[in-house]
C-alpha cells in the first residue's frame, strides 16, 4: 500500500500552504459541508419544513422530549469535541489548527458508520468549562465522541459527561485505540498459539491510550502488564507518579518490576507502543520467541517494522503504508452506529469488549503474519462492529430502543 507520508518530505516549510501540494489542494475551503434530506420546491413544502408545519413537531417534542430522536437529526448526529490540546502527533497546537483533523473525523464516521458528525472546537483548556460547554451542547446530539484532548485533563472530563449526560460520550484516543489493540492482539496470540492470560505485555506510554489499553486488556483477561513511561515502569515504589499513573502502578502490580523498558521486555510477549519514544533494536530481540510488537506511535514507530520483524513474528503499527494498521477507524463508527441505532445511554466496558472480539472475528481462517487484524476499507467491518454493540446493549440493558 502506497500512502502519502507527510514526513518523507523534510524539505517542507510545514507552516506554509503549498498550492502545489495534494493535501493543501483537497482541503481548500475544508472537507465537509451540511446537506439538506428533504426539498424545497414550493411555498409548500415550505410550509411543511419550516413555518407554519414545523410548529407542530415543536409542540410534540416539547410534551414529549423523547420524540427529538424521531422527527430530528439528534438520533444519527455526534459532536466530535477537541481542545486542539493533544492533536494527532502535533501535541498543543490549539482549537483553530485541530479543525481539519476534526473535520477528517466526521468524514470518517460519514463514510464509514453513515453517522453525521459535527466538528466543534473549543476555546478553552478549563475543564469544568468544556463539561458545561458540552453538557449545553447535548440535547443537538445523540453522542459525543472526545477527541484529543491531553491527559490527564481528558479522564476527568470524559468521567464528568458520563455521569452528567444519557446518550453516550466516548474518548476515542483511549478506547477505540484500545479495542483495536485487543482486537489485533486477540488474532496475534491466536497465530502464536498462545491463551490470553498467558501474556506478558509491555506498554510504552502511561497517556490516554496506555491507560485504556491497560484497562481493557485486563478486563479481556490478562493480568501480567507492565506499563512504562519515560523515567521506566510504573511501580507503587515510585514517588515521581501523577494521580493517574500510581492508580495505573497499583493496577499493574504485583506483576510489575521497577526497571527500565529494556528490562521489561526481557522475555516479554507483548509490546504495545503508543508513546512516541524509541525503543532499542537490543531491548526487542531479548523479547519471547514469536514476539508481538505493536509499535503505533505517528509518523515514527517506536521501532520499525523492518527492524521488529528481525525478532518478532507478529508486527502492527498505526502507519497505513504497512500490514496490519491498528486505526482507530475500524471501530468508532460501528461502535456510534450500534449505540445511535438502539439509543444506548452509554458505551459499557461490555460493548468495548464486543467490539474487539467481533472484529477480531472478521479476520476468520485468513489470519496470518500479515493480517491479524482487518483492513478499513472492509465494508463489513462497521457492519460487525454495530451489530456487536446493539446486541450487547440490549442484553445489559442498555438501550432505549429494544428493537
Amino acid at each position: 500500500m502506497v500512502a502519502y507520508d507527510i514526513s518523507a518530505s523534510p524539505d517542507i516549510d510545514m507552516t506554509l500552504p503549498d498550492e502545489t501540494d495534494p493535501v493543501f489542494a483537497l482541503h481548500r475551503q475544508g472537507k465537509m459541508a451540511i446537506g439538506s434530506t428533504v426539498e424545497l420546491r414550493d411555498a409548500d413544502d415550505l410550509s411543511l419544513a419550516y413555518t407554519p408545519g414545523v410548529a407542530r413537531v415543536c409542540e410534540a417534542i416539547a410534551a414529549d422530549p423523547e420524540l427529538a430522536h424521531e422527527y430530528t437529526w439528534v438520533s444519527n448526529t455526534v459532536a466530535v469535541v477537541t481542545d486542539g490540546t493533544a492533536v494527532l502527533g502535533l501535541g498543543d497546537i490549539g482549537a483553530p489548527a485541530s479543525m481539519p483533523v476534526m473535520e477528517g473525523k466526521a468524514v470518517l464516521f460519514k463514510q464509514f458508520g453513515g453517522v453525521d458528525a459535527i466538528p466543534i472546537a473549543l476555546d478553552t483548556t478549563d475543564v469544568d468549562e468544556i463539561v458545561d460547554t458540552v453538557a449545553r451542547l447535548a440535547p443537538s446530539f445523540g453522542g459525543i465522541n472526545l477527541e484529543d484532548i491531553s491527559a490527564p485533563r481528558c479522564f476527568e472530563v470524559e468521567r464528568r459527561l458520563i455521569e452528567r449526560l444519557d446518550i453516550p460520550v466516548f474518548h476515542d484516543d483511549q478506547h477505540g485505540t484500545a479495542v483495536v489493540t485487543l482486537a489485533a492482539l486477540i488474532n496475534a496470540a491466536r497465530l502464536t498459539d498462545r491463551e490470553l492470560d498467558e501474556l506478558k505485555v509491555v506498554i510504552s506510554g502511561a497517556g490516554a491510550a496506555g491507560v485504556a489499553i491497560a484497562k481493557i486488556l485486563r478486563a479481556a483477561g490478562i493480568r501480567k502488564i507492565s506499563v512504562v513511561d519515560r523515567t521506566g515502569v510504573l511501580v507503587p515504589e515510585r514517588e515521581d507518579l501523577t494521580e493517574i499513573k500510581r492508580w495505573l502502578a497499583e493496577f499493574c502490580s504485583p506483576w510489575a518490576s521497577a526497571g527500565s523498558i529494556e528490562d521489561a521486555l526481557v522475555d516479554a510477549d507483548v509490546f504495545v507502543g503508543v508513546s512516541g519514544g524509541t525503543v532499542p533494536e537490543d531491548a526487542v530481540a531479548q523479547m519471547a520467541p514469536n514476539a508481538i510488537v505493536f509499535a503505533m506511535a505517528n509518523p515514527h514507530p517506536e521501532v520499525h517494522p523492518d527492524v521488529a520483524r528481525r525478532h518478532a513474528r507478529v508486527v502492527a503499527t498505526g502507519r497505513s503504508d504497512f500490514p496490519n494498521q491498528i486505526n482507530n477507524v475500524l471501530v468508532f463508527p460501528g461502535i456510534f452506529r450500534g449505540a445511535l441505532d438502539v439509543r444506548a445511554t452509554e458505551i459499557s466496558e461490555s460493548m468495548k469488549l464486543a467490539a474487539a472480539s467481533a472484529l477480531a472475528d472478521l479476520v476468520g481462517d485468513d489470519l496470518r503474519e500479515d493480517y491479524v487484524i482487518p483492513s478499513p476499507f472492509d465494508p463489513r467491518v462497521a457492519q460487525v462492529v454495530a451489530r456487536a454493540v446493539t446486541d450487547t446493549a440490549r442484553r445489559d440493558g442498555l438501550a432505549r430502543r429494544p428493537y
